[in-house]
């Protein structure tokens, strides 16, 4: 008797009609989705990839979902906009999904141009989905572990218990700097996020001991109690200053006056050169001199030209990669458009803090400038 009120429980929960539909869909496309853990997950990667997994800025976070839309609906829409290398929607043991899911693409411009073109897009009536960038958590913070571990016998642990673990850091923490503590990098945040699933039960089991697991924090942490000062873990050296939200771009060249634009010289001009109609000539004047000037000068002319706004520039370091660049996540505000844009990049470390600085910048507004071009009829200048 109760297990036929369950039965007629959840057939009100579910929309038999939506089920159907998704089943008819994924025999019809031969999509695969693999349930673990309370995610469905399509990709990851998807058939036919080549290359590696898409690096950091990627992702991104979609919300509002009725609870009775499947990957059917989802999937389709979120292809529309690029090539997606890995779709997961979180589940509820009712076979209802819990209103969120992630859509991974190929590289940070398609997933910037998934949350301009599908931010607010109308679902079914009365619903709007919310989208907007992953934060993407790789890194886990592991703690009461035993003071006498060592880091090889740590990183062993860990990558017997779950997947994807890039390297691990032992640090002290706590009030007198006695706690121990393990940072671990996972090579996705899908990675990292089975792993806190799965880590405490398995330590608990695998070696007899208690221990706490949670996403790490950025936002401020202390070092050894022998420094006293901000820990540079996460850091590029000389590059402290960008872990906080730096709002302006390093100081521009003077503007150039009306008197400064020179004459049109013979070279492509720039307007045609990124694949739009041919420009008067003034415009073709502006435009070379447009292209002799940095992409941080460029950006600031092309939201003047368009009066959107001043950019606005906030870094965060992520990590440093074994092939010794030092990668960034980024977001830039410019007051004209509806949302900020984000993405990632990666620099070489350089001479001075300033001239990493001025890098980070550069291509920052190189990326912004190609995403506007791909998703908006704006002038360039």
């Amino acid at each position: 008797m109760g297990s036929d009120m369950e039965g007629q429980q959840l057939q009100l929960v579910l929309n038999p009609q939506r089920l159907k539909s998704l089943k008819e869909w994924m025999q019809k496309s031969s999509i695969t989705l693999i349930q673990v853990n309370g995610q469905r997950k399509y990709g990851g990667p998807p058939p036919g990839w080549q290359g590696p997994p898409p690096g950091p800025g990627c992702e991104v976070f979609i919300s509002q979902i009725p609870r009775d839309v499947y990957e059917d609906r989802l999937i389709p829409l979120f292809q529309s906009v690029g090539t997606i290398y890995e779709f997961r929607l979180m589940m509820n043991f009712s076979g209802q999904n819990r209103g969120f899911a992630y859509a991974k693409y190929a590289d940070p411009f398609t997933a910037s141009t998934a949350i301009m073109t599908l931010h607010q897009y109308p679902l079914q009536e009365g619903v709007c989905l919310t989208v907007r960038r992953s934060t993407e958590k790789r890194q886990l913070r592991l703690g009461d572990l035993p003071t006498n571990v060592n880091q090889a016998e740590m990183l062993t642990a860990v990558q017997m218990l779950s997947d994807g673990v890039e390297d691990v850091l032992l640090k002290l923490a706590g009030p007198k700097g006695r706690e121990v503590v393990a940072l671990v990098n996972y090579s996705s945040h899908y990675a990292a996020s089975m792993a806190k699933k799965v880590l405490v039960q398995g330590f608990k089991k695998q070696y007899g001991i208690s221990i706490n697991v949670r996403w790490t924090s950025f936002s401020k942490s202390k070092c050894a109690e022998k420094t006293g000062q901000e820990d540079d873990c996460f850091t590029p050296p000389g590059l402290k200053h960008l872990t906080k939200p730096s709002l302006n771009p390093p100081p521009l060249p003077p503007k150039l006056s009306h008197h400064d634009i020179p004459a049109p010289p013979p070279l492509l001009p720039f307007f045609r050169a990124v694949g739009g109609p041919p420009a008067p000539p003034r415009d073709e004047m502006m435009a070379q001199a447009l292209m002799n000037r940095d992409t941080v000068s460029q950006l600031q002319m092309m939201c003047e030209a368009n009066r959107l706004g001043a950019p606005q520039y906030e870094f965060h370091y992520n990590y440093t990669g074994p092939d010794g660049f030092f990668y960034f996540s980024y977001r830039v505000l410019i007051p004209g458009l509806p949302l900020p844009l984000y993405g990632a990049v990666q620099i070489l470390p350089g001479t001075s803090a300033g001239a990493m600085k001025g890098e980070v910048y550069r291509a920052a507004a190189e990326q912004v400038i190609q995403t506007i071009y791909k998703v908006s009829n704006l002038r360039p200048f």
